[in-house]
């Protein structure tokens, strides 16, 4: 098996200029400490039982799955941000839901619509949430931004 069940996760956010959007999305993942691994995104969920970690400096080039929200823009002056949550139910037996959220905003915007959507994926599995955990993050653009968000999963 190439990648185990995780057992850690964190949180993580970051935000770039660069050359070209590319360069941007990976300044912002560098900032936000995951730059030099390979990103599996992944559907949201936590698994029961997961105990979240302080971001740790992850092995270099290791497979990493992460939820996460990004967004770029070439729009001098114009603001992005991305978010993430998760919703943790009463039920320490059940999954958490992670919920991802980018766009044109404030990062206040963006947060709070991600805490929605997350509060929201839990009353459709029919959940009751017992708290809900989220980071965002929000950029300028000056020339070529991006923002970025994540919950990474670590065994």
């Amino acid at each position: 098996m190439i990648i185990k069940t995780p057992s850690k996760f964190f949180f993580v956010k970051g935000a770039s200029e660069g050359y070209m959007p590319l360069n941007a999305f990976d300044g912002a993942l560098i900032e936000a400490g995951v730059g030099n691994t390979n990103l599996i995104k992944m559907s949201s969920i936590i698994p029961p039982h997961c105990q979240e970690v302080e971001p740790f400096p992850l092995p270099q080039g290791a497979l990493i799955p992460a939820a996460y929200a990004s967004i770029t823009s070439q729009e001098p002056g114009e603001v992005i941000s991305a978010a993430v949550a998760a919703a943790f139910p009463e039920e320490e037996d059940h999954a958490a839901l992670i919920m991802e959220y980018a766009a044109k905003g404030s990062k206040g915007e963006v947060e709070a619509t991600v805490v929605r959507m997350a509060g929201e994926g839990m009353k459709m599995r029919g959940k009751r949430v017992k708290t809900i955990k989220s980071v965002a993050v929000e950029h300028v653009v000056k020339r070529c931004g991006a923002a970025f968000a994540a919950v990474v999963l670590w065994e």
